[in-house]
């Protein structure tokens, strides 16, 4: 794994924490306990935080950034990711906030400043626009996002189920000698 310092700020990871010998993280990142960062996966944050939850999956080849602050954007945005969230295969999540149990579906993108309350599913393929805020307990898709229905108590009940499976296979990836 490529865990590496930028300037002052070296990545902090929690207990038991998998992060794949291909994945890069650098910079002000942390990354919870339990959390796991699959293959190809890029966490930077050499202008601003980065904070991943505990029990929170970084699928496959998706990329992780801030907004630097600047004339057009005095604070920018630091990513935040809450507890029990998976992230699918190459999504693309651009300084912007999300709470617990989440799950963003393949090949999505979040952006700027959106924010993403608890409980919420992201459909494959989406887009969430700057600004955006998703309200808690619906599905939503498209690009850009639409909320589509409340999401049911089996999807409900999934959240934690995803977050399971990803620390029991992240588990089988450490005592296998997988991590960097």
């Amino acid at each position: 794994m490529s865990i590496r310092k930028y300037q002052q700020h070296t990545p902090r990871l929690g207990e038991r924490v998998f992060v794949d010998a291909t994945a890069v993280v650098l910079g002000d990142v942390e990354i919870g306990d339990d959390s796991s960062v699959w293959p190809l996966t890029v966490i930077r944050g050499d202008m601003h935080r980065i904070r991943i939850g505990a029990r929170s999956s970084i699928q496959d080849g998706s990329v992780l950034h801030i907004t630097h602050a600047g004339p057009f954007n005095p604070d920018g945005y630091p990513l935040l990711i809450g507890d029990d969230v998976t992230v699918g295969h190459k999504v693309v999540l651009h300084g912007c906030t999300l709470g617990n149990r989440i799950l963003v579906g393949m090949g999505s993108i979040v952006m700027d400043g959106a924010v993403v309350e608890d409980e919420v599913i992201i459909g494959a393929g989406s887009l969430v626009p700057p600004g955006k805020r998703l309200e808690s307990g619906f599905l939503y898709v498209g690009s850009p996002v639409k909320q589509a229905r409340p999401l049911t108590e089996k999807e409900r009940s999934f959240f934690t189920y995803s977050a399971g499976n990803y620390v029991r296979l992240k588990d089988q990836h450490l005592q296998e000698g997988y991590a960097g």
